[in-house]
């Protein structure tokens, strides 16, 4: 925004600086000196004023361009548009798919485990003095060298180290999995966060309309005061009521400012922005028997959510988990093969130059203090854990899709109330001002009939936004929510998104 401004000031100034050499040269032309400052002489006074005109005209231009650039600059966001931005943007799904990189890496790890190591060595050792014996073979010699490389490779006979990288591919899947939740509930969150925008500029609208119709009313009521056809009370109502009506008002502009910073933060939105209801016409049916439609989505649910997809690779990882600590009562197999030359000065009768030789250990562990045992026992209960937790999941995941399709059933319910409320409390609201205007009715029934306008349309408000949420909760629960918004998604952002994750699969990060 400041950008823009220094901008157009500078855009000001050479145009302003432009006007200024054509209206001397003008004047020039005209009265035969240049345009120089008032006070001289008449003439240059008149010339002083159609300057200070100009300026003030070039003002009002500037202050217009300023306020035109900042409104076209506002940006109009829809759903679609704030579900494909914050998978671009989002920190917290960044630092997920950092989560998929470090598996990745983990797999890597485990793969080196199941490869040779392959080292060079070399030593120099430097003596004080070089040493002969009687009859005359070096025993020391004054210096000595030995270089090589070597070949190492150690396995157990368990074959723990299969099984550990068994471990990191599932951990990769596992991975990718908190990946998909992670985004799914993340768009829930930005889905959240935009309809409260939208509830809020609604509520900012209906409290601007009351004011609008608190004004006519308070006008109507001092007109009709004077002329004596009602009290002073019934002005002194309507001020207050004004009054009150002014302060929803602004607390109403102030929550849509804060509902836009939160949308902001959460979709990583930069600059002025505004937001455009978009219709969602992927509704789920809400008729029908509600028990059979429940048992369906539960299915949908447990197939589907890919929290219970990763806790069931978590407990195969903890029966790999369990093997590969068991695995630790085999003996461990290490082969060598090592290849080495030397160099000393004096060389001794027995001096080999170079050697090549190869090794197999085989080492077994009797006794360690009952640490084997310990990481046994440990292993299988952090899998008994697991499986509770898979179980505990399973049946909550079960109570959200009720929650979730009572709670769509509910908004669908209500909203078509409060529309049938909404549409007679303004027929209402008309009859009673127009009695009003005839002095039928009083101030009273104004009021109540434009309270029960303002309340009918928040509720109907309310109603309509949470039933679109509903839906994407319900989406959410049944583990379809990120497939139905990638499908919603432009083409170029769904291949955007498909170059993503085929990159990220290949190299383990998006970069």
């Amino acid at each position: 925004m400041r950008s823009r401004e220094s901008g157009y000031k500078i855009l000001y100034g050479t145009v302003l600086s432009f006007l200024r050499k054509q209206e001397s040269r003008e004047t020039e032309a005209k009265s035969g000196f240049p345009l120089i400052a008032p006070g001289d002489s008449p003439r240059r006074k008149n010339c002083g004023n159609d300057r200070n005109r100009r300026n003030a005209f070039l003002f009002i231009i500037f202050f217009l361009m300023l306020f035109v650039a900042q409104r076209a600059h506002a940006v109009e966001y829809g759903l679609e548009d704030l579900y494909r931005i914050a998978l671009e943007r989002s920190e917290r799904i960044k630092i997920s798919e950092e989560d998929l990189f470090i598996a990745e890496t983990g797999k890597d790890k485990a793969r080196s485990v199941l490869l040779p190591k392959l080292s060079a060595f070399w030593n120099y050792t430097r003596y004080t003095e070089d040493k002969f014996s009687s009859a005359g073979s070096v025993i020391q010699p004054e210096d000595a060298e030995y270089w090589g490389v070597r070949l190492d490779q150690s396995v157990s006979l368990s074959g723990r180290e299969a099984t550990a990288f068994n471990i990191s591919k599932e951990n990769i899947e596992k991975s990718r999995y908190d990946l998909h939740a992670v985004k799914e509930e993340y768009l829930l969150s930005v889905s959240s966060a935009y309809y409260d925008v939208l509830r809020a500029k609604k509520a900012f609208e209906i409290t601007s309309s009351n004011v609008e119709r608190l004004t006519k009313y308070r006008d109507a009521a001092a007109i009709r005061l004077k002329v004596g056809e009602v009290t002073k009370t019934t002005l002194l109502r309507a001020e207050a009521e004004l009054s009150g009506a002014q302060s929803e008002e602004i607390k109403a502009r102030n929550g849509l400012q804060v509902a836009k910073a939160v949308l902001a933060r959460i979709a990583g939105i930069d600059g002025s922005y505004d937001v455009k209801e978009t219709a969602d016409s992927s509704q789920y049916a809400a008729d029908g028997k509600p028990d059979q439609a429940i048992e369906t989505l539960k299915q949908a649910a447990f197939s589907e959510r890919v929290e219970l997809k990763s806790l069931e690779l978590q407990k195969k990882i903890g029966e790999d988990q369990v093997r590969y600590t068991q695995g630790s009562y085999w003996p461990t197999l290490s082969v060598e093969g090592v290849y080495s030359k030397k160099n000393e000065d004096p060389k001794s009768a027995a001096y080999n130059r170079e050697s090549v030789y190869g090794g197999v250990k085989l080492n077994f562990a009797f006794f360690e203090g009952g640490l084997r045992r310990a990481e046994v026992r440990e292993a299988e209960s952090k899998q008994r854990q697991v499986m509770l937790v898979y179980e505990d999941r399973k049946k909550s995941i079960g109570i959200e899709v009720e929650n979730a399709y009572l709670d769509l059933i509910t908004q669908k319910a209500i909203t078509e109330k409060f529309e049938a409320q909404a549409v007679y409390a303004e027929d209402n609201y008309k009859a009673v001002s127009k009695q009003f205007e005839y002095g039928i009715a009083n101030s009273l029934d104004v009021m109540d009939a434009n309270t029960l306008l303002v309340t009918a349309q928040r509720q109907l408000a309310d109603a309509k936004y949470n039933y679109q949420l509903s839906i994407l909760r319900l989406k959410r629960a049944t583990g379809m929510l990120l497939k139905s918004v990638i499908s919603s998604l432009s083409p170029a952002s769904r291949q955007w998104r498909q170059t993503s994750v085929v990159s990220q699969n290949k190299e383990g990060n998006i970069r």
